[in-house]
């Protein structure tokens, strides 16, 4: 089971080891084992390897004793329930009882998360189904410093980012890189004009063609993205009665972060 993940790494508790560290790179495999025979498998981004995600590791070690994963596999049950315990989705009095004391040996970023977890569980449970997978990707953000945010806008009804913002972006990520232990998190929005459905996908393509960007200009390893957020309508900061308030409200929000332990608090 993964119990805490910073970058490329990641401590994994096994049987013979509760604090095993597991060095991930560019080349690790991550997939989902599908089917009764589990033989099939699908390609997944390193973002879904999140703490409390039983998986199976395959690699060899290195001189400091760290397994370096040529291989990451898990089970798309396991995955959604992992998911669940960060997010606060429905869980029981009982699972969250037998969790705690686990929980409570963990460092300081896991146990600001499942602080969190108790207190919005709740509310998450009420929220749209798009928009609580993004909260749970999201939902270790008060374990981090916020360092530096750049915004990028676009026009209504449209996913291309404007030129003008890849000097900003490329530059958010050259400064990124000297930071110790960064982490870059990319959330889309939409204004609230036309259906849910399609300001959900405006979003998701808008997160998705600035994280681009950001990989193939700007040179930032996979292992240092977050998973782009789709926040569809959600969180909006203009006004909607006015086209200024929507022009607001369709953007991209990125940001470095930069985890506390890390940092040294």
């Amino acid at each position: 089971m993964i119990k805490a993940r910073s970058g490329e790494h990641m401590v994994v508790q096994t049987s013979d080891n509760p604090n095993l560290v597991v060095q991930l790179t560019d080349t690790t495999d991550v997939a989902q084992v599908q089917g009764m025979l589990k033989a099939r498998r699908k390609q997944m981004s390193m973002a879904a390897l999140i703490p409390g995600l039983e998986v199976k590791v395959e690699g060899e070690y290195d001189e400091q004793q760290q397994l370096v994963a040529k291989s990451v596999r898990f089970k798309g049950n396991d995955l959604e329930r992992a998911e669940s315990i960060q997010a606060g989705m429905h869980e029981t009095k009982v699972q969250v009882q037998k969790n705690q004391e686990e929980l409570e040996k963990h460092n300081a970023e896991l146990k600001a998360q499942n602080e969190a977890l108790r207190q919005h569980e709740t509310k998450i449970a009420a929220n749209k189904a798009a928009v609580d997978a993004a909260v749970v990707r999201f939902g270790q953000l008060d374990d981090y410093y916020i360092l530096d945010e750049v915004t990028v806008y676009f026009a209504n009804g449209k996913v291309t980012v404007d030129p003008k913002y890849a000097s900003q972006l490329t530059a958010l990520a050259e400064k990124a890189k000297g930071i110790n232990g960064y982490m870059i998190e990319v959330k889309g929005y939409a204004s609230a004009s036309g259906s849910a459905a399609m300001n959900q996908k405006l979003s998701e393509d808008r997160a998705g063609n600035v994280t681009n960007i950001l990989i193939q200009h700007g040179r930032v390893p996979l292992t240092r993205m977050l998973a782009p957020g789709a926040m569809g309508e959600s969180e909006q900061v203009g006004n909607e009665s006015t086209k200024e308030g929507q022009a607001e409200n369709r953007r991209v929000v990125v940001r470095v972060l930069q985890n506390k332990a890390i940092a040294g608090v």
